[in-house]
């Protein structure tokens, strides 16, 4: 298993360990991993033009679709398409399959996988693996697209450089193996590419030409290019203003912060302290009717059999975290000072995407083992609550 993972960093420009890095020494790695500043990461250029290219496509798109020559129709297929790939991703890849917060029965399974495709974020197998390296060391040079570089690395420039020497390491150490079990993960990852084009492009732009009258033109760059586009980027959002702008009610020392504004455009992914802490519950979300979708489609497929054993964190777990590591910011178990302590620019509202605490954001390091991924103490399920 480890070599076949390291063969798969390697495909992706994933360099092996310097032996020179502050943070190594041969093949060992330290016992406490942080963010080293004096690394470079090296720019993967082919990767630049190719997002380039994708934006300037995505921008034309806009510019027809607000200056009246695309069909508002077409435009609303290409919400639904966006819709559609996005709980692909959040149900699937990343509460499912990343972090086994409720189970599913095939049939959910495979719609999970195949709308996952339609967004277009890498196989799901390659979303779990970064993903679990992200809250193993989140916020450090373990995690790949670590905060601590900044608004834009975090959002996408590590989509363009080559990733730090840790992750082959660390991720090389990660157990897959449930992932690697799963024929339907393993066969979209060999073919990913060819389903991406059936299910990602060929559908979502033929639709509008054969049934809405739409040109190839049209449909290609709204119904491809900028709901992809946009779709990317309600994604990188979360990894980005999800760790930099917000309050840390269930721990003031990680990064990741509660986002109203975050949460309304990612169906429910923006209360991300919450779900860095508890990162089992299939909520993501101490609550679940505040801009949560996904909870409510979980609960859904619940209701009709496709779900079952969806974990939560009993009330008492929380409230006691709140407690113990909370930065005084939770509505109800907070303090006025510290929630008066908070800032915004313009309106201080929480849907405000500048609202943010003034206290000095912690310099993250953890332990090689890394905080959870996924838990199966001190949980209940969904219909004992």
């Amino acid at each position: 298993m480890t070599a076949t993972l390291t063969e798969d960093f390697k495909s992706e420009g994933i360099t092996e360990i310097n032996t020179k890095s502050k943070l190594t020494q041969g093949d060992s790695i330290e016992e406490v991993i942080g963010t080293d500043y004096t690394y470079k990461h090296e720019i993967i250029w082919k990767n630049v033009v190719g997002f380039m290219v994708l934006h300037l496509f995505g921008l034309w798109g806009l510019v027809r679709l607000i200056t009246g020559n695309i069909y508002l129709k077409t435009f609303l297929w290409a919400c639904f398409v966006a819709y559609f790939g996005s709980e692909g991703v959040t149900i699937g890849a990343h509460r499912l399959f990343t972090h086994k917060s409720f189970k599913a029965k095939p049939i959910l399974r495979f719609c999970l996988i195949l709308m996952q495709t339609v967004a277009g974020q890498n196989s799901v197998f390659h979303w779990c693996r970064d993903h679990r390296l992200h809250h193993r060391y989140t916020d450090t040079d373990g995690d790949p697209h670590n905060s601590r570089r900044g608004f834009f690395f975090s959002h996408m420039g590590w989509l363009m450089t080559k990733k730090h020497p840790l992750i082959t390491k660390l991720g090389s150490k990660l157990d897959f193996s449930d992932l690697q079990a799963d024929w339907m993960i393993i066969y979209q990852k060999k073919y990913f590419l060819q389903i991406y084009f059936f299910v990602a492009f060929l559908i979502p732009v033929w639709v509008p030409v054969s049934y809405l009258n739409e040109s190839w033109l049209n449909s290609i760059l709204c119904c491809y290019f900028f709901r992809y586009i946009v779709s990317l980027h309600c994604t990188w959002l979360i990894n980005s203003a999800g760790h930099l702008y917000g309050t840390r009610p269930y721990d003031k020392t990680l990064l990741p912060v509660e986002s109203w504004f975050v949460s309304l455009i990612s169906l429910g992914e923006g209360w991300h302290n919450y779900h860095h802490v508890f990162p089992w519950d299939y909520k993501a979300a101490e609550l679940t009717m505040q801009f949560n979708l996904s909870a409510t489609f979980i609960r859904f497929f619940e209701k009709i059999g496709w779900a079952y054993d969806l974990k939560s964190v009993s009330p008492e777990m929380v409230i006691n975290r709140i407690i113990k590591t909370g930065d005084g910011t939770h509505k109800e178990f907070g303090d006025e000072e510290s929630k008066k302590a908070v800032k915004a620019t313009g309106i201080l509202h929480p849907l405000n995407p500048t609202y943010n605490v003034t206290y000095k954001i912690p310099e993250v390091k953890h332990k090689t083992e890394g905080l959870p991924l996924y838990h199966e103490k001190d949980v209940i399920k969904h219909a004992s609550l």
